[in-house]
């Protein structure tokens, strides 16, 4: 779609438009405009909670568990969301979602985790209009070790086998995100957020940001330790996570011509030229993150290092990965910078070898599993953000 002959209202937020316009064409504007468009569907359910309450949740949450059939009083609302969630796009592959996300799966877990923290959410929060939200919110500076379990519960339940089929955990909590999205963008909205200034609260930009920030993202931060993918794998990360976008409620025309890091790197580059530099807002989101990160990295059974070690290393790879907008985000230089090339080549053979090796693969994935398992098994007794908005009060 390109807007030749559409009016597009441009946020104050965007940036460096005639660039990206001359990089990226038509998509430019669209982007623009999706970000006045948020997600009618979760937002309707988010107004018929409020107007209906528990008659409303309760359907809402039967639905995700038990399937659409099963609650035929359900208000419209929620009946239409349940139906978009459950209509399987053809695109989707049956295998792919038995098996997981294997490409994630196989990430040792330190790297994962470092990736996720001081990749995937540090990327998130150099938006300004994300971590005005975020901070707005209250939540994230004061407690961000629970925002990065929940985060981490979420993610840990999308990537398992499985996880993403009808009634999984990880499908249920990717919609019960969705509604959390809703939720913001109703309470920022009633408390007068300004749409013209920033876009729409949590818009599908911001959201195929945050679908970026757990493909692309995190294995371009692991390139910083030789950590890289191959076509194939690529490939294969990019089809599993085009049902991830879908259940966010996502518009298509963002993900499906994307299944590779060139194609990604695109929209990011379009998404992040016409963002401006990190606020004092990213800094502070980014500080308490670090924080929680590498004291639950430095509390974990087999921790070689101490909090302050795993600092310099999330530091040394966060400054690598952000570059020019590291400082800016709050990242200060490490001692440890000088020997990530080091540590890539020693990563890059460990990654060699394995594929050499019979089974050395699967092995990995195995191991991954147990991991990501014993995160869930730990977390799932706790209520998270995204789960009481869909509870039965």
């Amino acid at each position: 779609m390109t807007s030749s002959n559409i009016h597009v209202s441009v946020p104050d937020r965007v940036v460096g438009l005639p660039a990206a316009r001359s990089r990226h064409g038509g998509r430019a504007d669209l982007m623009v405009r999706m970000l006045q468009v948020g997600d009618p569907l979760a937002d309707a359910v988010i107004l018929e909670f409020d107007e209906l309450g528990r008659p409303a949740r309760t359907a809402l949450r039967r639905g995700l568990a038990e399937g659409r059939a099963n609650v035929p009083d359900a208000p419209p609302a929620v009946d239409a969301l349940l139906a978009h969630v459950e209509t399987v796009p053809g695109w989707v592959s049956p295998e792919l979602l038995d098996d997981g996300d294997l490409i994630s799966l196989a990430v040792p877990p330190h790297w994962r985790f470092l990736a996720f923290s001081g990749g995937s959410l540090a990327h998130t929060y150099r938006s300004p209009a994300i971590a005005r939200l975020l901070v707005g919110t209250g939540r994230l500076t004061a407690a961000a070790p629970r925002r990065l379990a929940e985060t981490g519960l979420w993610n840990a339940s999308t990537i398992l086998p499985g996880g993403l089929r009808h009634g999984a955990p990880g499908y249920v909590q990717t919609v019960q995100v969705r509604l959390l999205h809703a939720r913001v963008r109703a309470s920022a909205t009633a408390h007068g957020w300004d749409a013209g200034r920033w876009g729409v609260p949590i818009n599908q930009a911001d959201i195929a940001r945050t679908w970026l920030d757990f493909t692309v993202v995190p294995f371009a931060f692991l390139e910083g330790v030789g950590y890289r993918l191959t076509p194939d794998e690529q490939s294969r990360l990019y089809r599993y996570w085009w049902y991830v976008g879908h259940l966010l409620g996502l518009d298509e025309t963002f993900f499906l011509d994307v299944e590779e890091h060139a194609q990604a790197g695109e929209l990011l580059d379009l998404l992040d030229s016409t963002t401006a530099p990190p606020d004092e807002n990213s800094r502070a989101l980014v500080g308490a993150l670090f924080d929680a990160a590498t004291a639950t990295l430095a509390a974990g059974p087999d921790s070689p290092m101490d909090a302050a070690g795993w600092r310099d290393l999330l530091n040394a790879l966060a400054g690598r990965y952000h570059g020019k907008d590291a400082a800016a985000l709050g990242i200060p230089d490490s001692p440890l910078t000088a020997v990530l090339p080091l540590l890539a080549a020693a990563e890059a053979a460990s990654r060699h070898y394995q594929a050499q090796v019979p089974g050395g693969v699967q092995q990995a994935v195995e191991n991954g599993m147990r991991t990501v398992r014993g995160l869930v098994t730990a977390l799932a007794e706790s209520s998270t953000a995204y789960q009481d908005h869909v509870a039965t009060p």
